[in-house]
């Protein structure tokens, strides 16, 4: 049986319609924090798969709220892997600092920035030292037409507003969340011991937050004018990376029938849905 933790964010929506018969579980459903409650549940429900997309992803937020992000994504992700269980554990491109200029790979040294990023890098740790198969897919810049997330937020403010501001010096890929859905799908039946590790799995492209923006601003038929600044002018509590395109090669590799389609025919998709 699998287990789906984070059940109804953004992944976790996008799953439901994939994993009939999975167990589904958000936080009014398991305290993924409280390690005897995890235990007991993955046993009552015969649990021998996770999928974990539960997380503290407020990034600005964790910067003051520390106590709770460690919790969530590391304590609970802890708690996961002690069950036993395989585990596909859900991480960020925000495990990287951002200065490099080419696409990261699983093995590049990570050197996070923010209380989220450093949170969610010893969560990856935790799962690799307690789970005896455990799969970390790392992704970025997530959207999908269920929760909060940059399409929607754009959409929203383009009918509402004549322009805003986006910035442009913060490089990465959008990536849909139903197709990480789907490599999380395909790859179930394919994980193992040998090959259990850290993957990178994002849509393929390249663009800034403003370059993102203004697609979804055309696309939408919207006729808000986005302009470019930089993230000096767009002060957050925390930093994030500037650079962090991710390479999904090593996951093309490893397991079969991986297709990885590019961000702009993925937003298509998603804003077809919305």
């Amino acid at each position: 049986m699998y287990l789906v933790t984070g059940a109804n964010g953004q992944l976790g929506n996008e799953l439901k319609k994939r994993l009939t018969g999975a167990v589904f579980a958000d936080k009014s459903v398991l305290d993924i924090t409280n390690a005897n409650a995890v235990q007991n549940f993955v046993k009552e429900n015969n649990i021998d798969l996770i999928i974990n997309c539960a997380a503290y992803t407020a990034v600005d937020k964790a910067e003051e709220d520390v106590l709770q992000a460690i919790k969530v994504n590391i304590d609970g992700p802890r708690n996961l892997a002690q069950t036993g269980a395989k585990i596909i554990h859900i991480s960020t491109d925000y495990v990287f600092d951002g200065y490099g200029f080419k696409p990261y790979t699983p093995e590049d040294k990570t050197n996070p920035l923010s209380v989220y990023g450093k949170t969610k890098r010893e969560g990856e740790i935790a799962v690799l030292e307690n789970a005896k198969v455990a799969i970390i897919v790392r992704t970025a810049w997530l959207y999908s037409p269920y929760g909060n997330n940059f399409v929607k937020t754009m959409r929203r403010l383009g009918s509402e507003k004549e322009y805003i501001n986006v910035v442009s010096d913060q490089i990465g890929t959008p990536t849909y969340a139903g197709d990480l859905a789907d490599v999380i799908v395909k790859i179930i039946p394919q994980i193992n011991e040998k090959n259990s590790g850290i993957y990178h799995f994002t849509n393929t492209g390249v663009c800034s937050w403003y370059d993102f923006a203004v697609e979804i601003m055309e696309k939408s038929r919207l006729k808000c004018v986005v302009n470019p600044i930089k993230s000096e002018d767009y002060p957050t509590c925390a930093k994030r990376p500037y650079y962090s395109v991710l390479d999904k090669s090593k996951i093309q590799k490893t397991f079969n029938d991986i297709k990885i389609t590019h961000w702009k025919q993925a937003l298509d998709r998603c804003l077809k849905q919305l």
